[in-house]
C-alpha cells in the first residue's frame, strides 16, 4: 500500500506544476480592452519598446501598434533639435514621436486626420507629462501646411502596413496619402529642416534625390534605426539638422 501512496503523492505534485506553467503562459498574453487583434500581437509582446509607460494608461488603436515610432528612436530624432525650436509632427499618429520632441524641444505642433488617434495622443502625452507642450490639430497635413510656422518638419506618413516588409525596395511614390515627393515638398515651404522616418528597405537613391529639390542642394544625412540589434527603418536629416 504505500508505494501506491508515493506513486499518488508524486501525480499531484506534477499536476500542480502543470498549472503553474499554464498560469505564467496566460499572463503573456494581451488583456481584455488592450485593442490587440491577432494581427498586431507580436507588437504587443513589445510594448515596452514602443512606450515604456504602457502600463499606466497608454492607447493605441490597431493601426499605432505597427506604426507608432519605438520610444528609444524617437528619442534620438527628437535629440537632433536644437534649443528654442518649434517642431511640425506632421502625422502624429498616437503620438510616439511628438511626447519625445516636447521633452527635449520648445514646442509641438502634432498633426492628425483621424481625430480619435488626436485623442490617444493627448491622453498618451499626459501620461509622459508633456501635454501642455504639445498643440494637437485634427486635419490634412497638407492643407494645412501653407499656414503652419516652424523651424523642424517630422514626417512619418503611413507605410502602407506591415506589408511593406515583403517588398525588395520601397519606393517614395509607395507613402500614403501621397508620394514621398509631394509630402517633401510641402514640408520644405515652411522649413528647410526636415526629418522623415521611412522603411528600412526604402529606395535611397530615391531619398537623395528629395536634397536635390532645393537649390542649391540642401545637406543630407541618411540615418539606419537600430534598436536591440534590428534595423527598425530609415531616418533622413535635411537642411541645418543634417551631421556634415
Amino acid at each position: 500500500m504505500a508505494p501506491k501512496r508515493r506513486r499518488s503523492r508524486k501525480r499531484r505534485k506534477l499536476f500542480k506544476r502543470r498549472v503553474k506553467v499554464k498560469a505564467v503562459r496566460v499572463a503573456e498574453e494581451p488583456g481584455d480592452g488592450e485593442g490587440v487583434s491577432p494581427m498586431v500581437e507580436k507588437y504587443w509582446l513589445q510594448r515596452f519598446n514602443l512606450f515604456s509607460k504602457y502600463d499606466e494608461g497608454i492607447k493605441m488603436d490597431e493601426e499605432g501598434w505597427f506604426s507608432v515610432t519605438p520610444e528609444e528612436i524617437a528619442a534620438r530624432q527628437a535629440d537632433r533639435c536644437f534649443g528654442g525650436a518649434v517642431v511640425i509632427d506632421g502625422f502624429t499618429g498616437v503620438g510616439g514621436n511628438a511626447i519625445q520632441f516636447a521633452a527635449k524641444c520648445n514646442h509641438v505642433i502634432a498633426i492628425d486626420i483621424d481625430p480619435k488617434k488626436i485623442e490617444m495622443a493627448r491622453n498618451n502625452a499626459r501620461i509622459y507629462g508633456v501635454e501642455e507642450y504639445i498643440d494637437f490639430l485634427t486635419g490634412d497635413f497638407f492643407q494645412l501646411a501653407p499656414f503652419l510656422k516652424g523651424d523642424i518638419v517630422f514626417l512619418s506618413p503611413p507605410w502602407g502596413g506591415p506589408t511593406y516588409k515583403l517588398r525588395s525596395t520601397y519606393t517614395l511614390e509607395l507613402l500614403k496619402p501621397k508620394d514621398g515627393y509631394s509630402l517633401f515638398q510641402a514640408a520644405q515651404n515652411i522649413t528647410p529642416n526636415i526629418m522623415m522616418y521611412l522603411p528600412r528597405n526604402v529606395d535611397l537613391l530615391q531619398v537623395e534625390q528629395l536634397s536635390w529639390l532645393s537649390s542649391p542642394p540642401l545637406q543630407i544625412q541618411i540615418e539606419e534605426n537600430t534598436l536591440h540589434g534590428y534595423v527598425k527603418g530609415i531616418t533622413v536629416y535635411f537642411g541645418d539638422i543634417a551631421s556634415p
